[in-house]
């Protein structure tokens, strides 16, 4: 054997063994994928327990007679809010999980046959970075609104500000829902 065919075949030989560790690397895009669960199952009991406790609210409100918050509708209304909020920010990292899933490690049969197939099923990472693009700005503006709501506006100007912010996030969802056909 020629020196030349012996540099071939170590050079395939060291190839071979760099695929298969790559490969096997492969297993460490579970850690996003577990990790991400665990996150939006934190982040969904954690939006639970607010409403729990609004609801509580509310009953003290209507039944207690000595329960009495001032600005409760509103608090109400910003609690709720903040807890759809979070539902939101668990529904990135659920739909991240199954999406780094799916590209990374395995296809899953059963989701392609259920309902949810449409809002999970992930073929590249451009289409898993439009799905959470969509949810994120779904969160901003969601986090906007709660915001606007604790909000004081005492000028002309503050409710120009308003309307024009408004006007931008309409604009926004209109151009992100028209991206879709």
């Amino acid at each position: 054997m020629d020196r030349d065919a012996r540099v071939n075949k170590k050079d395939f030989l060291l190839r071979k063994i760099f695929e298969k560790i790559l490969l096997a690397s492969n297993s460490f895009t579970l850690f996003p994928v577990v990790f991400g669960l665990l996150g939006a199952i934190v982040l969904f009991i954690i939006a639970s327990y607010d409403i729990g406790k609004v609801l509580l609210e509310v009953y003290k409100y209507f039944f207690a007679t000595d329960f009495h918050v001032e600005n409760f509708h509103s608090e109400v209304v910003g609690e709720i809010v903040g807890a759809i909020d979070l539902y939101l920010m668990a529904l990135v990292l659920y739909i991240f999980s199954f999406g780094i899933y799916e590209l990374f490690i395995s296809e899953i049969t059963q989701l392609k046959q259920s309902k949810q197939s449409k809002v999970l099923e992930v073929h590249s990472l451009d289409e898993l970075k439009d799905k959470l693009g969509k949810v994120i700005v779904m969160v901003l503006i969601v986090n906007f609104f709660q915001r606007v709501l604790h909000a004081n506006f005492t000028t002309p100007l503050e409710m120009a500000y308003l309307a024009a912010s408004i006007l931008a996030l309409c604009l926004g969802l209109y151009f992100l829902h028209k991206g879709d056909h």
